[in-house]
């Protein structure tokens, strides 16, 4: 039924995963972390956590900061000269989400290889430049998992792992960015460590599908997080009792891992329920977490304005594209009623547009 859903008594706020709240619990967790002075290395919380993190993704250390911008662009400074390349991706988050960091902090460029967001040893081969005088230099690859712009999809480990051993076989580092990899994790029943292990560096983030309110970590050998720490100093990100939000990131990582099914089986029922609406199309093959794109005929910004208009905010990265992050904070009942209210707005928008398109021939 496409008409007349009940509007939400609050709007279903499906716009990222990063939009969620703390948790009762997690703000007492918060209130009552034990912190110190992180700048000077004793804040016992955020050891915690950077212990933590480093044993779950494998690595020798980890180092806390604000932003998962901010663990990508410590793996660019710490592995990479001004006038280097670093191969990524097509959609990487460097690029479309990170305010030219990379050119403006490191002095790098970008090559993009393959298509959708992942590539082959062979794809990175064909972006490498020549070592000659007149060429960028490249020295750092990279890899998104899972993949932002192309829905949530998943590196899946022997693809992953084929290209680090590539990358350092041909002299480059290599780095995760792993955003998501919490999520990376559930979808293909691997261990965060095992996702983690063929490459260098590592960026994960508490604030997205685990719903912490700040924070990721940088990971690595102790003396590449040890560069990043004096790198972080510089860039006005070292913080003092910085315990209080690292108790939040070690409640999510704690309650909301085992969780992050319950996202993908809803991002799975809106994806279902709006490949069948008119106007709408979802590649339910790309579908393999908690992000959904929708491809919609009529303008993708008119059809969010009308969503907001009934109670229901979500993206529009493109001129025809929708995209809804399934998190903690919405419920599979949300869930059935925003995917009603959107289909109202698809069937309003598509409309409005027709209407629209008569007038102008006249």
């Amino acid at each position: 039924m496409l008409w007349g859903p009940m509007r939400p008594p609050r709007p279903i706020d499906l716009r990222s995963d990063t939009v969620t709240r703390p948790t009762d619990a997690m703000r007492e967790a918060m209130m009552r972390a034990e912190v110190g002075d992180d700048v000077y290395g004793d804040d016992p919380t955020v050891i915690a956590l950077e212990d933590e993190v480093a044993d779950l993704t494998g690595k020798e250390a980890a180092l806390f900061v604000s932003s998962g911008t901010m663990g990508n662009q410590l793996a660019i400074a710490t592995q990479t000269r001004p006038g280097d390349d670093v191969v990524v991706g097509e959609g990487a988050h460097p690029i479309f989400y990170e305010a030219a960091a990379g050119a403006a902090l490191s002095g790098v460029q970008f090559s993009v290889a393959g298509a959708g967001g992942f590539f082959t040893p062979d794809e990175l081969d064909a972006v490498v430049h020549p070592r000659a005088p007149w060429a960028p230099r490249t020295s750092l690859v990279s890899i998104e998992n899972t993949h932002n712009r192309a829905g949530g999809r998943v590196w899946r480990p022997a693809a992953a792992r084929a290209v680090a051993d590539h990358a350092r076989g041909l002299g480059f580092a290599s780095h995760l960015d792993g955003a998501r990899i919490w999520n990376a994790s559930v979808a293909c029943g691997v261990d965060v460590a095992t996702l983690c292990a063929p490459f260098d560096t590592v960026s994960v983030c508490f604030s997205k599908g685990l719903g912490a309110p700040v924070g990721s970590a940088f990971c690595g050998s102790r003396d590449r997080v040890a560069e990043a720490r004096r790198v972080r100093k510089r860039w006005g990100g070292a913080m003092r009792q910085v315990g209080i939000l690292a108790a939040g990131a070690r409640f999510a990582l704690t309650h909301h891992r085992g969780r992050l099914a319950e996202d993908h089986a809803n991002a799975r029922a809106l994806a279902e329920r709006m490949a069948s609406v008119e106007g709408a199309r979802v590649d339910l093959a790309t579908v393999e977490t908690n992000l959904v794109n929708i491809d919609v005929v009529p303008p993708a910004a008119v059809v969010a304005r009308e969503a907001l208009a009934l109670g229901v905010m979500i993206g529009s990265p493109g001129p025809h594209r929708l995209r809804a992050a399934t998190h903690l904070d919405v419920s599979r009942a949300e869930i059935d009623l925003a995917a009603e209210i959107l289909a109202r707005a698809i069937a309003s928008a598509s409309a409005t547009s027709a209407t629209t398109k008569a007038h102008a021939r006249g």
